[in-house]
């Protein structure tokens, strides 16, 4: 699985590896990858996964193996390691505004005319047009819709309907649909709670989807979903697609948004975790070489012990984690290796660069 900056080491036994390091379960991480595939042919609705959660070619083919459509990436050197490595199908998820994206833009729709673009703005749809016009290309593009999240995205209605109207001027850029992704309501707790807000965000979406429709527009593309809303979207037969991503490795974050069976989020199973040594062992504490460095930090919560209960995680440095031991469910000894669920797995994989796959202990 190689990884942009890094390598994937195979070996036969999980105790031998340097810690910390990401590992993942490959029994897991097939069982996630299945799941997600079965669902969405099951629901008639596309999946288009998000790379972004893992930056791996491998994992992508893997995904398009399993009947994905193509791969949504969320920056421009993301989209040029995917093209690289053969991956076809790109949907880029983040504006590319100014130089130098731009010009990479017209390098990587050079070679994959069919990858395409979101874009919120005129002023960004006059660029694209000028640079596309100059390369001699066509530009596929969607209109890139706040239906909540307030970070990018044009309004719903009139404005995204005079966006779509300043497109279709341009000769050199061609509409394909909307995107509307509502990450605002990805970790909505409770899965009643999540039903009804994410109902109520792609309502503004597919209202305007109609919008533009009657306005003479072609709308063929309406893409969004999260990992934590794809049994809710797919049900919404007005989305064609699903950008669901974490569902491969998932994290402590979304196992404590709840599913639709219960209190825990177990629809995908944690199949990526960091490694850790117990590097210390002392009354009722144990410090683990693996801290601020080896997890992401970017929620108030940290990792959590994979198959090993009552005990508590602490932040203890750059690279040690305490570990609370007062009602472990069973002693840890000096030198163990301990797996943890990641707290946010997209940027802890961007944190460490290498990943070991392992299929059985």
């Amino acid at each position: 699985m190689d990884k942009p900056g890094g390598t994937l080491l195979f070996v036969k036994k999980i105790h031998e590896l340097p810690t910390p390091c990401l590992v993942v379960d490959l029994d897991r991480f097939e069982s996630n990858l299945d799941r997600m595939a079965r669902y969405t042919g099951e629901c008639g609705v596309a999946l288009r996964p998000h790379a972004k959660t893992h930056k791996c070619v491998n994992i992508a083919r893997q995904q398009l193996a399993k009947g994905a459509i193509g791969i949504c990436v969320a920056t421009i050197a993301e989209a040029e390691v995917m093209l690289r490595g053969g991956i076809r199908g790109l949907l880029i998820t983040g504006e590319m505004v100014g130089e130098p994206k731009v010009s990479r833009l017209i390098g990587v729709i050079t070679q994959a005319s069919e990858t395409l673009v979101v874009v919120d703005d005129v002023r960004n749809a006059e660029q694209l047009q000028s640079a596309a016009h100059a390369a001699g290309i066509h530009i596929r593009v969607l209109i890139d819709l706040d239906i909540g999240q307030n970070r990018t995205g044009i309004q719903p209605g009139g404005p995204a309907l005079r966006l779509a109207e300043r497109i279709a001027e341009a000769k050199n850029l061609q509409l394909a649909g909307i995107s509307a992704y509502a990450g605002h309501v990805a970790h909505v707790v409770g899965f009643d709670n999540r039903h009804t807000a994410s109902r109520r965000a792609l309502a503004q979406a597919i209202e305007t989807r109609d919008l533009l429709a009657k306005s003479g527009h072609e709308v063929q593309i309406l893409t969004g979903a999260s990992t934590g809303t794809y049994n809710i979207d797919a049900e919404v037969r007005a989305l064609t697609e699903l950008q669901s991503g974490s569902y491969v490795f998932m994290d402590v974050e979304y196992r404590r948004i709840g599913a639709r069976a219960g209190p825990v989020y177990e629809d995908f199973a944690p199949s990526l975790c960091v490694l850790a040594t117990v590097i210390h062992r002392s009354g009722d504490k144990a410090i683990v070489d693996a801290g601020l460095k080896a997890f992401s930090t970017d929620r108030p919560f940290g990792p959590e012990p994979l198959e090993l209960s009552g005990v508590q995680y602490e932040f203890a440095g750059d690279e040690h984690g305490r570990l609370v031991l007062e009602r472990s469910s069973r002693d840890i000894q000096l030198g163990e290796k301990l797996r943890f669920i990641i707290p946010h797995c997209d940027p802890t994989v961007n944190l460490l660069i290498v990943f070991t796959a392992f299929g059985e202990i």
